[in-house]
């Protein structure tokens, strides 16, 4: 592979100096300001237009080259990987099944995304579309269909017979024989896809809804009878170029499906979420300017948001209308509020901190593990998020290995709060904090770097638990089905989702 397609995430100002950084406690993180980072260099000026149309599609992916002082730097700290290429578990913990990625979704740049699951299905985000998967059988699953649907990044969710899917890279129009234009003209198109799939070896296109700056993520909040659908849309970084997504953009879209006519599918409100400006940013905490994240718990009319430079906490007993009922920033520790896991009880946040953009490789001891790490909050009795600890996981990985907290879930175990979660090619953990103070690793699955010349994006995108159980979105290597042994875990086989399960709309289990 030559060094202009190469995919190599460029650290951006909060995470580029990989060396130096020193560990703030918790106190520090949520209280006072630190030196000023240093500041990022410019990029190469020979980067190829591949490279800069990836950085327009990623998910803050940052492609692009590095320089040669970027890449003496890396070198100079490289770590020593503790791992060794090739799959390697905890003894609780292995794969039994995967699914290359395919066909169409087969090449380097056809990044996997998120996941979704209804009854013995699997519904698996792709840049160019969507995968169906019976699982009906987890260590034998079977790809039953492939929508080519181009528009970074797919994310999933299903509801009863509908499927939505976000759009969130400029486009010519709506449908899925769209392609790439810039966001600068007023006719190019981004914002929410629907789906039916009532046949789900057969999904049909069914609508689309525009929205400001695109869908980066979305989230579903049905209301109380499940007569409407409504979208909460995630987007951010506004450009006063871009005619469709102008500054400041502190709202969150919300599109209204009528399940029983989705075709009628439309913008419902706008509903703003940081009417006196969230977060200015500095010191490598991100500017808010949108949500890149939105947990909901419909059943708890509340919500979770990680807003680029805020976590907050969100009343959603008005679905039109999501109102902030507390906001927390760490300044110190956390770049980038990424996505959101609540405990069954909704009395812990689980935060995650996109350090580098997913791009980058942040798991080392240079970083440390304070950044690019969980953030673990308690919500106290009067809706206040109160900082418990970080969690990150402790093996090194190499610099040719993007990793970072990402994509997780609940798994569903009575009277314990336990996770599993994503980290990129730093691989799935699964951990357990029902002390919130003291998280703790249970199981792990790491298939180590996949190049030892090279940082090529990759690694699990995506890791839910669901019906017994870990289904893994893996970037490069396609669908990945996992077993967990340990005695803690197993308990949570007793539970069986009985209606779709989309992680960032959470149900409520009893375990």
């Amino acid at each position: 592979m030559s060094r202009q397609s190469r995919i190599i995430g460029v650290i951006a100002a909060s995470c580029l100096a990989l060396t130096g950084l020193s560990a703030m406690s918790p106190s520090q993180a949520h209280e006072g300001h630190g030196s000023p980072r240093p500041v990022s260099e410019k990029r190469d000026p020979t980067c190829g237009p591949e490279e800069r149309e990836l950085a327009r599609a990623g998910d803050r992916f940052a492609q692009g080259c590095l320089t040669e002082r970027q890449e003496e730097r890396l070198q100079a700290a490289e770590p020593e990987p503790e791992l060794e290429a090739g799959e390697m578990a905890s003894e609780d913990m292995g794969l039994i099944a995967n699914i290359p990625k395919n066909g169409a979704f087969a090449d380097v740049n056809s990044f996997s995304s998120d996941l979704a699951f209804q009854g013995k299905y699997a519904y698996g985000g792709n840049y160019n579309g969507f995968t169906v998967y019976d699982i009906s059988k987890p260590s034998q699953p079977k790809q039953v269909a492939q929508v080519l649907c181009p528009g970074s990044q797919n994310d999933v969710s299903v509801y009863r017979d509908l499927l939505v899917l976000s759009t969130d890279s400029s486009r010519s129009d709506d449908s899925c024989a769209s392609t790439s234009q810039s966001a600068t003209m007023e006719d190019s198109w981004e914002g929410i896809k629907v789906f039916d799939i009532s046949d789900p070896t057969s999904p049909e296109y069914v609508a689309a809804v525009e929205t400001k700056c695109g869908s980066h993520t979305h989230t579903l909040a049905p209301d109380q009878r499940g007569r409407n659908l409504y979208v909460y849309v995630s987007s951010y970084s506004p450009n006063t170029a871009y005619p469709d997504c102008q500054p400041p953009h502190d709202i969150i879209s919300v599109v209204r499906v009528p399940v029983a006519n989705p075709a009628a599918s439309s913008l419902a409100d706008e509903a703003v979420v940081f009417p006196e400006g969230g977060n200015p940013g500095g010191n490598g905490s991100s500017t808010t300017s949108g949500c890149h994240d939105i947990t909901a718990y419909p059943k708890k009319d509340i919500a979770a948001g990680a807003c680029m430079g805020d976590g907050v906490l969100m009343d959603i007993s008005d679905r039109t209308q999501p109102e902030v009922i507390e906001s927390v920033r760490d300044t110190e520790n956390f770049a980038f509020w990424h996505s959101a896991t609540f405990n069954n009880k909704g009395t812990k946040v689980v935060f995650t901190d996109e350090l580098g953009g997913g791009g980058a490789p942040t798991c080392n001891e240079e970083v440390g593990d304070t950044r690019g790490a969980n953030g673990i909050y308690d919500v106290t009795k009067r809706d206040r998020l109160k900082f418990a600890s970080y969690y990150k996981i402790d093996r090194v990985q190499s610099n040719n290995e993007n990793c970072v907290a990402h994509n997780g879930s609940l798994i569903p175990v009575k009277g314990k709060d336990i996770m599993v979660q994503a980290w990129y090619q730093g691989g799935i953990s699964v951990f357990d904090f029902t002390n919130s103070s003291k998280p703790r690793e249970l199981a792990w699955f790491d298939r180590g770097e996949l190049s030892s010349d090279e940082l090529i994006l990759g690694g699990s995108w995506s890791a839910y638990y669901y019906n017994g159980h870990v289904y893994s979105n893996d970037i490069q290597k396609g669908l990945d089905v996992l077993r967990i042994t340990d005695k803690a875990v197993t308990k949570a086989e007793r539970y069986r989702y009985r209606d779709a399960f989309n992680p960032q709309s959470q149900p409520s289990f009893n375990g």
